[in-house]
């Protein structure tokens, strides 16, 4: 017997045969109030209403554009409102991620839905409070000085008989109707009861047992399946021109229909698989299919199409002290196109009509999404409901906004409602990439080993590429396709984390940008953009800079650290994984097992979270690197739930070895090739390393975002553990074993 995943998790007890016609609820996301839509929803983050809603039993809705992409953000959000209202966490619920009913807060990116959304929901949060306590001091007819706010009331202080209001009797169930206070005073840190606690997130049994309802789950009344015929140039950054010569579609299956637009084409069914089978059967004659270059010609090329540089950071003379330098080293490190990870497809449902359009999806941002389609349908933007369903997460730009955009366009083409679920080969061919990167650094040291000069220059794709109300329909594939279009984006994300965090008196660092088109394959955000490469380069080379000075890596980076928190995230992961300096090998090493110890730090877009990462590397030439320890220090300052942001960190390190030992797009000049999981191969239970976590809580700073840092730190840890462990320098990712034997090889 073949039993479903969600009947193999459930136990086996019940066979799921059917699916729900109606608009599937998210676990403990729920449904906004009942009447929510009999008032004027506050959309104005001015208002108190766009962000919170206290019904008659005091519940306390909360309106999120944050939304909860699988990072447990959800939990801590409601922590938050939760100590400031002075209400239970059951008390709380929240609505995410809805154009109709949540503020526009931007997409969920960058690690900023504690740092930035929280903010703003704590202040949200105070200020109703504020709002209660007085309303409920004046419905007691008591002075301010003895009443307080408990448990979702307000309560006369010593009162024997317990008088109080309650926050439902207050306001229950209508508009608050007043403005967020910004000079509000939020609680005070030794009266946190919530916020610092490990709240456990009520999502997860419903993950774990298959109950949960995911946007690929969803099912609506006549709704029809999709299934995109995209040109053979997957992955590719240029579709403008691309066009179609004929189209046969004469093997169609019965019940298959052919629909396109421009060199858009799709088969849509009553079932999937039926789509699926019709998009096979169908032969379509492209024509302007653009070429790729080789991988072997991908570093030359980003060089050849890059632009100026833009200088970020400037002191000193570097190529002065350069010249002048008792011991100069050069280096340069590379770094691929990168995959997401979603472990699920991406999958949308949308339902276009005359009058407007609704959209259900996995998009990080509903209202940027929003603006894009209304550009694709040609529809007012405020005609177009975007609805945030958990997909299988995501951190960066993934598949989720092109698969809303080709269930809106079939939906409007058919008349029908349209569900596209994408296959594992459209994900992994046809998503944005983590964009390649080259980046060339040359330090200059004194003769007593001080760091005198630092240059660094990279070559990179924008990691922007987002649709938006900027972008249009020309950052989604259905787009370009259906109005032969460039792809269109925003410059950045290349250059984060390239500054130095080091104290260096003759400093430079540039970026040369590549335009979005010009990169082969389509680039754009992918979990701590550029932050990942950068740091690999710099962090070696750091520790190369190290050893050509005489001195321990850790002494080396702490010379021009002065930064106390810098420092302290360096000296805990150190002292908790028990550091010992690099010993220089007697002999050459010869492939046989080895060990070997290095470390890492960065800070965060070089003003947020502070990471340190040691790890410690098991090597051989026959079976290549294995990481069998990683110790991290974080400090994000003020942690609100220590779980949540250990899940974080842990995922961070997982991803991040798996992004540095294994994984590389693999492409021909026809596209991507690396089309499923054997050929991108994620990180396997029998390679996770023994992980420690050293948490370095700063409740009186604010806190900062924990999503990414880490994964930056873990490549260039691997690396200097590598060349502890051999006295080999790999410079470009993956750090496989087929590097390891050529640097072997080469070394002779």
């Amino acid at each position: 017997m073949t039993l479903s995943r969600r009947a193999f998790l459930g136990g086996g007890a019940v066979l799921l045969l059917g699916f729900s016609l109606q608009r599937p609820v998210a676990a403990q996301v729920l449904p906004a109030p009942a009447d929510s839509a009999a008032l004027a929803k506050a959309l104005d983050q001015r208002q108190l209403d766009a962000w919170l809603a206290v019904d008659v039993q005091g519940q306390v809705t909360v309106y999120s554009g944050k939304v909860e992409l699988g990072t447990g953000v959800s939990t801590a959000l409601r922590q938050i409102v939760a100590e400031e209202l002075c209400v239970a966490f059951p008390a709380t619920r929240l609505i995410q991620g809805d154009t109709r009913l949540t503020p526009d807060q931007g997409i969920t990116a960058g690690s900023k839905s504690l740092q930035v959304g929280g903010a703003q929901l704590r202040k949200a949060a105070a200020s109703a409070r504020q709002f209660l306590f007085l309303e409920g001091s004046r419905r007691l007819g008591l002075d301010l000085a003895v009443v307080d706010t408990v448990n979702g009331r307000v309560v006369y202080r010593g009162d024997p008989t317990g008088r109080y209001v309650s926050y439902g009797e207050l306001v229950g169930g209508r508009p608050l109707g007043r403005l967020v206070n910004q000079a509000v005073r939020t609680r005070a840190i030794k009266d946190y009861r919530l916020v610092g606690t490990s709240v456990p997130r009520e999502d997860i049994p419903a993950k774990l047992f298959g109950s949960f309802d995911y946007v690929h789950d969803l099912r609506l009344p006549g709704m029809l399946h999709g299934c995109v015929v995209r040109p053979p140039c997957t992955g590719s950054a240029r579709l403008a021109g691309v066009s179609i010569r004929g189209i046969d579609a004469s093997a169609l299956p019965a019940g298959a229909q052919l629909v396109y637009e421009g060199a858009f084409v799709a088969v849509l069914a009553a079932q999937p698989w039926l789509a699926r089978q019709g998009a096979a059967a169908l032969r379509v004659d492209w024509s302007l299919v653009p070429d790729m270059p080789l991988p072997g010609e991908l570093y030359a090329h980003l060089e050849a199409k890059a632009g100026p540089p833009e200088v970020q950071q400037e002191a000193g003379d570097v190529e002065q002290e350069l010249a002048n330098a008792a011991q100069r080293l050069d280096a340069e490190y590379r770094w691929p196109y990168q995959n997401h990870d979603s472990i699920g497809p991406s999958c949308a449902v949308a339902e276009v009509r005359a009058d407007g359009a609704t959209v259900w999806s996995g998009t990080q941002g509903v209202y940027q999404l929003r603006a894009a389609l209304a550009d694709l349908l040609g529809l007012p933007e405020e005609s177009i409901h975007v609805i945030y369903q958990q997909a299988s997460g995501c951190y960066g730009h993934n598949g989720a906004d092109d698969a809303a955009a080709d269930a809106a366009l079939l939906s409007k083409l058919s008349g029908r409602p349209v569900r596209v679920q994408w296959s594992r080969a459209d994900e992994h061919g046809w998503n944005p990439k983590g964009p390649a990167m080259l980046m060339r650094l040359a330090g200059g040291l004194s003769t007593a080993g001080d760091l005198l000069a630092w240059r660094f220059a990279n070559w990179t794709p924008t990691h922007l590429t987002r649709p938006n109300g900027q972008t249009g329909r020309a950052a989604l594939l259905a787009g370009q396709l259906a109005y032969n279009l460039p792809l269109k984006g925003g410059r950045g994300g290349g250059n984060r984390n390239a500054p130095l965090d080091y104290d260096v008196i003759n400093v430079q660092v540039s970026t040369h940008w590549l335009e979005a088109s010009d990169s082969p394959l389509r680039p754009s955000a992918l979990r701590a953009l550029g932050a990942v490469g950068n740091t690999f380069a710099n962090e070696s080379f750091m520790d190369e800079l190290a050893l050509g000075a005489g001195v321990d890596p850790l002494e080396f980076r702490l010379r021009y650290l002065q930064d106390p928190r810098a420092r302290a995230v360096l000296q805990a992961a150190s002292a908790k994984a028990g550091w010992q300096p690099p010993v220089l090998q007697e002999k050459a090493w010869d492939g046989a097992p080895a060990k070997g110890q290095g470390l890492a730090f960065l800070r965060y877009e070089n003003e947020n979270a502070y990471v340190a990462a040691v790890v410690e590397v098991a090597v051989s030439e026959a079976t290549g690197i294995r990481v069998t320890r990683v110790v991290v220090a974080h400090d994000c300052g003020l942690i609100v739930n220590p779980d949540g942001l250990r899940n974080q960190l842990e995922g961070c390190v997982v991803q991040g070895i798996a992004r540095t030992l294994k994984q590389a797009v693999r492409f021909d000049h026809q596209g991507v090739t690396s089309l499923e999981w054997s050929a991108y191969p994620p990180l396997t239970f029998d390679e996770l390393p023994e992980l420690e976590l050293e948490l370095i809580d700063r409740p009186e700073e604010p806190a900062v975002g924990a999503g990414e840092a880490t994964t930056a730190a873990i490549p260039a840890a691997i690396a200097n553990a590598v060349a502890a462990a051999t006295g080999l320098r790999l410079r470009e990712v993956p750090l496989n074993r087929e590097r390891l034997r050529a640097a072997l090889a080469a070394r002779g």
